[in-house]
């Protein structure tokens, strides 16, 4: 079991020296040397420990449930709206090589979250990490409707929990399916609360990062860049190059990008149009590259099994820390399996 982290805060302790009045009986008389004070007495200090939460490394009161949400990645549903607030946004190859992305959120929720759309197989390998989280969604094949009521996750998506969504004014189905993630949660009141899942948070290694402007990532049919600015302290995101906008407002952005190469093939199931839903192998082990501060950091990532979460560690085997704050991981294959 990985020890929880915990971020230490010093408070310096101060010490007030009080004046003597002229009439104290502990004045000391002509030519007595002054006694020394207790109040003048050296300052201490006192660690406070302070939790720091699993999925962002930032200090929290209490641990809250686990929701995750398949949200649209097209032109057609974009700006998507909630992805501010998740704690880890997953990347994932969907048919006919485009994205689709898998948002977490368990410190903050937003107000509403979206498009919504349909689950694929490779999310199930996902959840398990989180224990048994909330799961929201909009629809699956048929043929996948009994993986999802045997997975390791609650079902709240649309035809289950149908008052914890919305048709959003403005856009078209159906990239126009809305929830509210309160409500959503309230049709999971079981579901996990956030845990250790394998990430660290810290300082960067002192060594083998290289300084970098910008990582462009691939899939078949769509291109992921994150750039570095100083000024946000954050790697923001262009897709098919253009800026990836939040509908609150804004560029998304994380202060930490995982690009986790990992292996990718046909699944059993497809779509209408007889392409193939990739399969994304989360498991194993691997290579990754680390953005943080500017700089790329090479790194390997192991999952033992699918309740277990996924270590990320340096070549020389240290861990691997993430900068606190939101982080995102892009699943990607070096050789993309061809839709």
């Amino acid at each position: 079991m990985r020890l929880p982290r915990m971020i230490t805060v010093y408070l310096a302790g101060a010490a007030v020296l009080l004046p003597l009045a002229a009439c104290s009986s502990e004045e000391p008389s002509a030519g007595q040397a002054p006694q020394p004070s207790a109040a003048s007495a050296p300052p201490s200090e006192e660690p406070e420990e302070v939790n720091a939460h699993p999925f962002t490394g930032k200090p929290y009161g209490q641990l809250k449930p686990v929701l995750a949400v398949k949200i649209e990645n097209t032109a057609a549903g974009k700006p998507q709206m909630g992805l501010k607030s998740a704690d880890i946004v997953y990347v994932e190859q969907v048919e006919a090589g485009l994205t689709r992305l898998m948002a977490v959120f368990s410190s903050k929720l937003p107000a509403k979250v979206g498009p919504v759309r349909s689950a694929r197989i490779s999310d199930l390998h996902i959840a398990p990490q989180f224990g048994k989280p909330a799961f929201s969604y909009s629809g699956a094949q048929t043929k996948m409707l009994p993986f999802i009521a045997e997975a390791s996750l609650f079902d709240v998506g649309d035809t289950r929990n149908p008052g914890a969504y919305n048709r959003e004014p403005g856009r078209f189905a159906p990239y126009n399916l809305f929830a509210s993630p309160k409500k959503l949660l309230a049709g999971a009141r079981k579901a996990t609360k956030a845990k250790d899942v394998g990430f660290t948070f810290g300082d960067a290694p002192a060594e083998g990062g290289v300084e970098r402007k910008s990582y462009t990532v691939k899939w078949p049919a769509a291109r992921f860049t994150f750039a570095w600015s100083e000024a946000k302290k954050q790697w923001l995101i262009w897709q098919d190059g253009k800026k990836d906008m939040a509908a609150e407002g804004g560029q998304l952005g994380a202060p930490t990008i995982v690009v986790q190469y990992t292996k990718t093939e046909r699944s059993e199931f497809h779509d209408k149009n007889d392409s193939y839903t990739p399969l994304v192998h989360t498991t194993g082990k691997g290579s990754a590259v680390v953005l943080r501060d500017g700089k790329a950091f090479k790194a390997k990532w192991e999952r033992e099994s699918e309740e277990s979460g996924t270590t990320f560690t340096t070549e020389s085997g240290e861990p691997m820390n993430f900068a606190p704050g939101q982080v995102w991981v892009a699943l990607a294959s070096r050789k993309p399996v061809i839709p």
